[in-house]
């Protein structure tokens, strides 16, 4: 398919809406912007960490990417990805092991930790849609299984049970589209030329698909929205280079489409999108190959050469970021960059960059860490503060993030930094009062406010900056009490404090300022526990407040409760956290809210969990800050309730 239309990965790329209607008319859909395919792992013949990549709409050699956790070959074979992030799962290290990494598809670096198998295993089928991936059937240290496992690719953790396939097998390909995942060939004792398939919205087992022509094993496989194909491998006693291919919305037997550049097997690594089908590397006897090849999905004939890889290898994993299972039209991937390092979020609301900044773990940071908020996934690098902070304030615009006070010695210093670009914090002006430990964070794209703190005694000063203008904080008025490490959430016109530690002990009081005037605050209502040290998020309606420390005995709670901003009156249950929690970092947008690291029982942590504010439920995890695990330290971003 031709591109009409601006590249995706370019950050001045824009789809006008006479480019798209062209692209419609002419092509049959939607712009799906730049195709990239990932080779991982791998025998070269030893063992392998390389992981390549391609763009599939071209042709040209293969380029580093980065490197996986451990050497491995036989990880799972078939095309296991997202349009974001492709995933790597067990494999030969040279023993099996039941590990799950991940890569973000659209930038390069080093594999992530993901989660775990069910079981250590290698020669194993891959299928995906952009939810879900199922992994199976495998081998095992002790022989062929039928065990199926599957993930959710947007959220970290370890794979679960999807069903069983008809038949202990192994070494066998998977390709897919949005709604089936197909098996080819494989060993159950000796090489079958069956053909499986599995229906993604329904765990469950496999069901008789057809035949393939031949018997055949450690062949490579790749899928369009409609065809798949399964390309070379051991029809024993000979490699092949056939490639025959199946409808997959149907049920029958393979029919020959073409042949390979060469006869392998050795899991040639399968790639594609709409209308390219890839092959790279596998096994030539008596070597290994870096050759790619490629053909047309729409047009059986013979593959012609595409490049090479960058090391010649066999038995490697592979997945691209548009194969059959995805969706034509994508959003922009989290992260993308201009040259010269503009963040370009997407997302609901009026923003969707989640910021953490400041803390201390094993040692105090000055480090500024983003999220997407819609997106699960772990935090990035983005620059630093004037100075190392912790038990500081914050709060943010739709483009400026605050960092405010500090202990360490207490401050009274404000830096800010503008969201749009990654960098460091300057110099905003000074608060009123130096102190520590405030309540959360409040405002909206105008006024952020600072609500009490410690001096090192309890405040009950509220004071406010204007976030357009570099210069000091003025006086708001006070707070309902004096009071330090409450939480903090606020609408477009109203801000709210809760909890806390007074001179009298835990609070559950809840107060409330009109933001665009002064003036001290009053009364709002009760939480539902007394506490101090909890996380607060909100939307434009509500504000929910999450765990911290309750008394008698002071311990850390899991308690979230709620409130509705523009009504008075005591909260109400929310749901629970993972664990008991306080002393974290806040992010939200105008559905979502993070609870990002803090102080556990025993330790602190790098875990962030997350909630949907307008419903009620438990906390689910949503990944890792990405330094250390952390406790006292702040959050921000540039669509909280207020920027409503």
């Amino acid at each position: 398919m031709s591109n009409s239309y601006p590249r995706r990965d370019q950050a001045s790329g824009i789809w006008k809406i006479n480019q798209i209607t062209k692209n419609i008319k002419d092509q049959g859909t939607y712009p799906s912007g730049a195709t990239r395919g990932v080779v991982c792992g791998g025998n070269t013949p030893s063992q392998s960490s390389v992981i390549d990549f391609i763009n599939i709409e071209t042709t040209g050699n293969a380029a580093d990417f980065g490197d996986l956790s451990t050497a491995k070959t036989y990880p799972a074979m078939g095309q296991v990805s997202s349009f974001t992030r492709g995933i790597i799962a067990g494999g030969i290290t040279p023993s099996y092991i039941d590990t799950i990494e991940y890569v973000e598809i659209l930038s390069t670096g080093n594999a992530a930790d993901f989660g775990n198998l069910t079981n250590s295993t290698g020669f194993m089928a891959g299928n995906s849609n952009n939810i879900k991936c199922v992994f199976g059937p495998r081998r095992l240290s002790g022989g062929a299984s039928n065990v199926l496992d599957f993930i959710t690719t947007a959220t970290l953790g370890n794979a679960t049970d999807f069903g069983d396939a008809t038949a202990n097998r192994r070494n066998m390909p998977g390709a897919s589209n949005n709604t089936r995942g197909i098996i080819f060939g494989g060993e159950e004792g000796s090489t079958v030329n069956k053909i499986e398939f599995l229906e993604f919205a329904s765990s469950g087992g496999t069901t008789d698909f057809g035949d393939l022509g031949n018997t055949n094993q450690d062949s490579g496989a790749t899928a369009n929205n409609t065809k798949a194909l399964n390309m070379g491998g051991y029809y024993g006693p000979a490699y092949t280079n056939t490639i025959e291919s199946i409808e997959i919305g149907s049920l029958g037997n393979a029919i020959d489409f073409g042949d390979l550049t060469i006869a392998q097997k050795g899991s040639t690594s399968g790639l594609g999108n709409k209308v390219r089908a890839v092959a790279a590397g596998g096994f030539t006897d008596p070597a290994t190959t870096n050759i790619i090849g490629f053909g047309n999905f729409n047009t059986s004939g013979n593959f012609s050469d595409f490049g090479d890889l960058t090391v010649a290898r066999q038995q490697a994993g592979s997945f691209s970021n548009q194969h059959g299972g995805l969706q034509e039209f994508q959003p922009r991937a989290p992260e993308l960059y201009s040259p010269t390092g503009t963040v370009v979020p997407k997302g609901g609301g009026v923003g969707d960059l989640g910021f953490h900044y400041g803390g201390s773990g094993p040692s105090d940071v000055d480090t500024i860490g983003f999220v997407q908020i819609s997106t699960l996934g772990n935090s990035q690098d983005f620059g630093n503060l004037t100075a190392m902070a912790k038990q500081c304030g914050g709060g943010s615009s739709a483009t400026r993030g605050i960092r405010a006070g500090s202990d360490g010695p207490i401050v009274n210093t404000i830096d800010y930094w503008e969201m749009a670009s990654k960098g460091n914090a300057a110099d905003f002006g000074d608060l009123t009062v130096a102190r520590r430990s405030f309540c959360g964070q409040a405002g909206n794209n105008t006024r952020g406010i600072f609500q009490g703190g410690n001096t090192p005694s309890n405040s009950n000063v509220i004071d406010y900056i204007t976030f357009a203008t570099i210069s000091n904080a003025t006086d708001f008025g006070d707070c309902v009490e004096t009071q330090n490490v409450g939480g903090a959430v606020s609408s477009n016109t109203r801000g709210l404090n809760a909890g806390g530690t007074t001179p009298s002990g835990h609070s559950n009081t809840i107060g409330y300022v009109t933001i665009a005037s002064t003036g001290n605050a009053l009364d709002f209502g009760d939480l539902t526990v007394a506490r101090y040290a909890p996380v607060s998020v909100g939307s434009p309606t509500r504000g929910v407040f999450m765990g911290g420390y309750v008394p008698s005995p002071t311990v850390r709670t899991n308690v979230m409760d709620y409130v509705t901003i523009a009504s008075t009156g005591n909260a109400t249950d929310f749901g629970d956290l993972d664990q008991g929690r306080a002393y974290g970092g806040q992010a939200d947008n105008q559905t979502r809210g993070l609870y990002m690291g803090g102080e556990i029982p025993g330790t602190n942590t790098k875990n962030i969990q997350y909630i949907t504010i307008a419903s009620t439920g438990n906390s689910a995890s949503f990944g890792e800050l990405f330094e250390q695990n952390m406790q006292y330290f702040n959050g921000c971003s540039n669509g909280h309730g207020g920027l409503s």
